[in-house]
């Protein structure tokens, strides 16, 4: 088989693959559950193309993204309940759905006004599937509907997930309305994590840092910051001033004093 442009050529190399016997071992066992921390990497692998403004990386960690989208729709064909051109057509119709300034009659001027017929098509959509679940009794992912929470996926990053919880709660409002109560939240907050430590007890310190960490999740949404980015920027400035650090020492670093170590990160930060 020849490397081709054409999707249908990695559809049937996703089927080799899969197929008994022939395919490749590892493929063949793997199911949805085993995929999924796979498919969520190559997530962050695209992100982290973008924010490197490499257009090289970016090519293939869209392809490898891709692939992952193949995967899944080859497993779920094999199991008889969708394959690769229904996810076409689901997105495809879904598009076409929501841009009726573009494939309809309802021409919008502005940005603010095509993303004001976006949401307002997306609640359509998502109020017509509730009413189907609700007919049968259950909530929009097939369960018995019990919360308003019950529709933010636990897969989701950490971060990410507390902000769709608090967003969720805010909806009823259950939310402060001035980041700076959410302030004193996280004050509050500093003074357990210390009863925590204090205390040694792990679980407890556990649960309090746990609660700092949604405190400001929570200070990120209300200012208009996703947290996951603000986090990983911040890792990748640890990455850079560290690097000085390692730099400036050379082969002393392993033996050089935490105060002269603070002092270059200064310098680094400095330099920034």
């Amino acid at each position: 088989m020849e490397p081709s442009k054409e999707i249908k050529t990695l559809l049937k190399v996703m089927s080799a693959l899969r197929t008994p016997i022939t395919g490749c071992p590892w493929d063949i066992e793997q199911n949805f559950e085993t995929i999924a921390p796979y498919t969520l990497e190559e997530c962050y692998e695209v992100l982290d193309a973008i924010e490197r403004d490499d257009m090289e990386d970016l090519c293939e960690e869209l392809g490898d993204l891709l692939l992952q989208v193949v995967f899944h729709a080859q497993m779920a064909h094999e199991a008889g309940h969708f394959d690769f051109g229904d996810v076409v057509e689901r997105i495809s119709t879904k598009m076409i759905r929501r841009h009726p300034h573009v494939f309809g009659a309802n021409a919008a001027s502005t940005k603010a006004l095509a993303k004001g017929q976006w949401e307002a098509i997306k609640a359509e959509e998502k109020a017509e599937r509730l009413e189907r679940r609700r007919q049968a009794g259950l909530d929009d992912k097939g369960n018995t509907k019990q919360s308003l929470l019950d529709d933010v996926p636990m897969p989701l990053p950490a971060l990410i997930r507390a902000v769709k919880l608090q967003k969720k709660a805010g909806k009823v409002g259950f939310d402060w309305n001035d980041p700076k109560l959410v302030l004193a939240k996280m004050r509050e907050e500093l003074d357990e994590i210390e009863e925590a430590l204090e205390s040694g007890d792990q679980t407890a310190i556990e649960d309090e840092i746990g609660d700092m960490l949604f405190a400001t999740a929570n200070l990120a949404r209300h200012m208009e910051i996703d947290p996951e980015f603000a986090a990983r920027h911040a890792n990748q400035k640890f990455t850079r001033r560290f690097q000085y650090i390692e730099k400036q020492a050379g082969d002393a670093l392993s033996t050089m004093p935490l105060d002269e170590m603070e002092a270059l990160w200064v310098e680094a930060k400095q330099d920034e």
